[in-house]
């Protein structure tokens, strides 16, 4: 299989590239990235050792797709993935919809243009903020869980379903990938090539991009580590707050299914994450900093952040069901990948946080 990753310098497209490389899958991979991101340039040349061809470009410029080498998939795993995009001062508005949305209209035209199949990697914040902070919670073991009984569609024990609410507020960056989903979708239809969508939930792991607004995991072991300050901000600053998580390498037999079956049956959009199994507060991922690594303070704050929410989970069912796939990369094991990584690197953050 011949495969264009978009954004391969990431630390999700890189993870990818790296396990199909590594693990002998035989593919011919191929990779476009625009290096704006502080640690890129460390991905490049490690990719470039495994014989990965890196093309210096934009998503944004149409033309830069020119002169690529026919695929058969395109991977989009360039984005703006911060919630906070748009309106943190850091990247204007137009700077989102330019990335996470122009460029999606860029890769669907190369995708047209060539005939080949693209998969999304989408994202949970596509479900509506309002209807997210109705859920009612309460406390056990220092984590919000969902009260139970709720007559909430697309919510059960298993976490939030494909069939959950996508009304607006989603966010901006959350508006730009669902406004992304839906064009893909109907690229698909009108011009007869394969899409598939996969809604990731927090993605985590050694050698991730993090800060406080993306890749939370990364960013609070190796601050925990490095003693940097850290709070717990709004929700009364208790750190009660749960995401899922799940490491990009677990995507790749999801990924090689989906590009072996272009046309079928299944559902073209599915939630992938590791689920109730892997969800996790801040307050609890601090306990596991202060067995792994010592005691820290960590200051509390109750002034809340744009777009926050109490407890976000996926429900992965249906990519179980459809396509036989669970995450295999337990939390412990996500969270110790992290340690490490944040013991051979003690200036990661600085090194990689723009």
């Amino acid at each position: 299989m011949r495969i264009l990753i978009t954004g391969i310098c990431g630390f999700v497209g890189s993870t990818l590239a790296r396990r199909w490389v590594e693990g002998g899958f035989g593919h011919t991979l191929y990779g476009l990235d625009n290096f704006i991101r502080a640690g890129s340039e460390r991905n490049r040349h490690e990719l470039r050792r495994l014989g990965i061809a890196v093309v210096h470009g934009d998503i944004r410029v149409a033309s830069d797709f020119e002169g690529l080498p026919a695929v058969d998939w395109v991977i989009d795993a360039a984005a703006n993935p911060s919630v906070l995009a748009g309106v943190d001062g850091r990247t204007s508005s137009r700077q989102l919809v330019e990335h996470n949305l122009f460029g999606t209209i860029n890769m669907l035209e190369h995708c047209r243009s060539r005939q080949a199949g693209l998969i999304l990697l989408s994202t949970s914040r596509v479900y509506s903020i309002a209807e997210l902070s109705r859920i009612g919670v309460h406390v056990v073991n220092d984590a919000f869980q969902p009260c139970p009984n709720q007559p909430v569609r697309g919510l059960s024990e298993a976490g939030v379903s494909e069939a959950f609410s996508t009304d607006a507020p989603v966010s901006l960056y959350g508006a730009t990938k669902l406004s992304s989903e839906q064009l893909a979708l109907e690229y698909a239809s009108a011009f007869d090539f394969p899409v598939w969508i996969n809604r990731c939930g927090v993605l985590a792991g050694a050698g991730q991009f993090g800060r406080a607004d993306q890749g939370i995991f990364s960013y609070w072991i190796h601050s925990w580590r490095g003693r940097r300050p850290l709070t717990y901000t709004g929700f009364d600053g208790t750190g009660y707050q749960v995401r899922d998580c799940l490491h990009p390498r677990d995507l790749v037999p999801l990924l090689d299914r989906q590009m072996a079956t272009p046309k079928t049956a299944v559902p073209p959009v599915v939630n992938v994450s590791g689920g109730a199994a892997s969800a996790c507060s801040l307050r609890q991922l601090s306990a596991w900093c202060a067995d792994r690594f010592g005691g820290h303070e960590v200051a509390a704050s109750t002034s809340s952040r744009p777009f926050d929410l109490p407890w976000m989970v996926l429900d992965s069912r249906a990519a179980q069901t459809h396509w036989g796939w669970t995450a295999e990369t337990r939390r412990q094991e996500i969270f110790e990948e992290i340690a490490a990584h944040a013991e051979r690197y003690p200036d990661w953050l600085n090194m990689t946080c723009d």
